[in-house]
């Protein structure tokens, strides 16, 4: 059985037009070396068209660019630049490493220069309630852990990172530190980012005042600066 199919008709872009409305429908056919060599150049000259990022602007097109980014530098600055410094400390971390203080035990310090009023770290550890925290505290003095990191966010929230956290929970009291924490919110959820006060040199370690509650039972302090109050508290 043999039936003769109708001529395929061509489009008026030189390509043949398929009868059923589908390439994959009617198998495989073999397509007559014109139509390929038009195909093939017409592909191999639109590759060797530059992009038009690269062309060559004329002056009113790179005044405009040139304002742009000029008004996106004013905006950047003005609105939510702390969202935007620690979606860049996602990305590019500094370079920090943790050994033995002068201070006291275990310090932070810094493997490269960094420049005033930059994030240093996040703090990074479990939100948790004043309840809970109250709770872990007494649990961690019975298991015989000397210090525990918690950093107070708001009334409600303490973040620990006794047992959970990175490098930020060893940085050290000072009543003359480099750094400062600050609360900065980020997707609706409050986090701590400690920030550079001055600029930090390699091999500084990283300090900030933890400003505890005064109480009557002291902490001493041995940070050791020049204006030391004493206590921690």
């Amino acid at each position: 059985t043999s039936f003769s199919t109708p001529k395929k008709k061509k489009r008026d872009d030189g390509m043949r037009e398929h009868v059923t409305g589908c390439a994959r429908s009617e198998g495989y056919y073999k397509i007559d070396k014109k139509d390929k060599l038009k195909y093939l150049n017409n592909s191999r000259a639109f590759a060797e068209e530059p992009p038009a990022d690269t062309q060559v602007r004329s002056p009113a097109q790179r005044l405009r660019r040139s304002e742009q980014r000029r008004l996106l530098s004013s905006f950047t600055g003005s609105c939510d630049s702390d969202l935007l410094k620690f979606n860049q400390l996602k990305f590019r971390k500094k370079k920090l490493k943790f050994c033995k203080s002068h201070i006291h035990d275990w310090g932070l310090f810094a493997m490269e220069p960094i420049a005033a009023d930059e994030m240093v770290i996040e703090y990074v550890g479990q939100n948790i309630r004043q309840v809970i925290a109250d709770m872990r505290e007494k649990r961690y003095e019975d298991e015989g852990i000397g210090s525990s990191y918690m950093f107070r966010v708001d009334h409600d929230t303490i973040i620990d990172a006794t047992k959970c956290g990175n490098f930020a929970r060893f940085i050290n009291h000072s009543c003359n530190p480099n750094c400062y924490a600050k609360v900065i919110t980020v997707e609706s959820q409050k986090k701590i980012v400690i920030y550079s006060k001055q600029h930090i040199n390699v091999n500084e370690e990283i300090t900030y005042d933890y400003k505890f509650p005064i109480e009557d039972v002291k902490i001493p302090c041995l940070c050791g600066s020049e204006n030391c109050r004493g206590t921690l508290n």
